[in-house]
């Protein structure tokens, strides 16, 4: 029965209808449980989209955790381990802001909007339910090495720029942060033009920073590309 339940609420199979249903009807479920979070003042037709919504959160997220074994195949463990992982957690926040037990008298205005908030993580529900999206984070795992060494140089040209344009234009930038604010505008070349050089020097550090920026910031998107393709051809092998 535990068995059967796993395959159901796991991303569903193209041969497993019932599956395939309960992925699309989550999906649903997601979707309508964030449109309270565009109304400003709750009303009755709010409150209840979000009593719904988040009682079969609710009883999704005790079937994944009574299933958890199959999941992580950690034998007892996985029961303790699974409410630590990180779509747990982002079942739980999406559930707790909802499910509070304080009463009104207590429900100071600035917790109530903090929790709030923490009901835009049902968002990342989704993620579970999309076999791209998975792939996606496949690829992410699978390239992180790739993806830290592009990030940490990316980091280290912010730094490295924002210091010589910090000490050859110092009356253009008053802080250490607007220097480093205007080195990242410039590698990825949005210029918004609010900080900007304006000595001969300092326009020509601009134009090989936007120069090189263009190669940094395409790294990224060419192993993530790739690692993309990798994967589908592995799916479709």
């Amino acid at each position: 029965m535990r068995k059967r339940i796993f395959e159901i609420i796991e991303v569903g199979k193209e041969d497993d209808k019932v599956s395939r249903f309960y992925d699309f009807f989550i999906m649903v479920v997601i979707v309508v449980s964030i449109l309270p979070l565009m109304i400003k003042e709750s009303n009755d037709i709010t409150n209840i989209i979000d009593k719904v919504t988040v009682a079969i959160f609710i009883i999704d997220y005790i079937l994944r955790l009574i299933t958890a074994d199959f999941k992580l195949s950690k034998g007892a463990t996985s029961f303790i381990r699974y409410p630590f992982t990180f779509m747990a957690i982002i079942d739980l926040l999406s559930i707790l802001p909802s499910v509070t037990v304080l009463s009104k008298g207590f429900r100071i205005l600035k917790i109530a909007r903090l929790l709030r908030t923490l009901r835009v993580f049902r968002v990342f529900k989704a993620f579970r339910y999309s076999k791209n999206i998975s792939i996606i984070i496949n690829v992410f795992k699978k390239q992180k090495d790739s993806l830290v060494v592009v990030c940490a140089l990316a980091v280290g040209y912010i730094v490295v720029t924002a210091l010589v344009m910090f000490n050859f234009e110092p009356d253009t930038f008053n802080t250490f942060f607007d220097a480093i604010y205007w080195a990242t505008v410039s590698l990825t070349t949005v210029g918004y033009g609010d900080v900007y050089a304006t000595s001969t020097v300092g326009r020509i550090i601009t134009m090989i920073s936007s120069v090189f920026g263009i190669a940094i910031v395409a790294l990224p998107a060419g192993i993530i590309t790739a690692g993309y393709m990798d994967e589908i051809n592995d799916k479709d092998k």
